[in-house]
């Protein structure tokens, strides 16, 4: 590897970390400001989005130039690949986080409305996989995303009963339609978010391993 491609390879991992911890930091907001019925820091969040929006771009160009200007092979290609395709799911992250805040901008207005306890775990879940996809890709530690894969099924299934529980609510009080559906909604965000994490390390596993496991039956994805 050439020295000129090194330097542009690490500042390359520092723009992407960069990224990482923006939308880390909006997830944690959009799901904050749901629960607390949080207008301004709703707002917050989807102030943010537009300088996520603007770190994917610089991002994909600069890997685009390193293409264009190293012509990498083998590793080196992949890492590049693989930057490109984390890139893209933080970016979609940060837009899924601007959602969630827009519906926790509607349930202001219901303060009594109650969220679904199970809410709580997958939301904790979501959060350990992003982390845990994102130390991964940082650690090169393919067992680590691995293991992240597995826990999607999890927020899958909390995601189902979530959204029964919300229905069989809607059902009884004509009250809970509205912050009901709006509360789904969010849930469905959340769940979105855990498929990204899940995006992030099967490509760590392919940055690392070579291998593409993405759609491989028996794994979740």
């Amino acid at each position: 590897m050439s020295r000129h491609l090194q330097r542009d390879l690490d500042s390359l991992h520092r723009e992407i970390l960069s990224l990482s911890g923006l939308v880390e930091e909006m997830i944690e907001k959009s799901i904050k400001s749901l629960y607390d019925r949080s207008f301004p820091l709703a707002e917050e969040v989807i102030a943010a989005d537009e300088l996520t929006d603007q770190k994917e771009v610089v991002i994909e160009e600069e890997c685009l130039k390193m293409l264009a200007l190293h012509q990498p092979v083998a590793v080196d290609l992949r890492r590049i690949a693989t930057v490109m395709k984390v890139n893209n799911d933080l970016e979609r992250i940060g837009d899924l986080t601007v959602n969630i805040a827009e519906r926790a901008k509607c349930l202001v207005q219901y303060p009594n409305f109650e969220i679904p306890p199970r809410m709580e775990r997958m939301v904790n879940i979501t959060r350990q996989m992003v982390a845990g996809a994102l130390d991964a890709f940082v650690g090169l530690d393919s067992q680590a995303a691995m293991n992240v894969r597995l826990l999607d099924d999890d927020v899958d299934l909390l995601n189902r009963e979530i959204i029964q529980e919300l229905q069989d609510r809607m059902k009884v009080s004509s009250y809970e339609i509205e912050p009901g559906l709006h509360c789904f909604s969010a849930s469905r965000h959340i769940e979105r978010i855990a498929d990204h994490a899940t995006n992030i390390a099967e490509d760590v596993i392919y940055l690392i391993e070579g291998e593409i496991v993405r759609h491989q039956s028996g794994l979740s994805s």
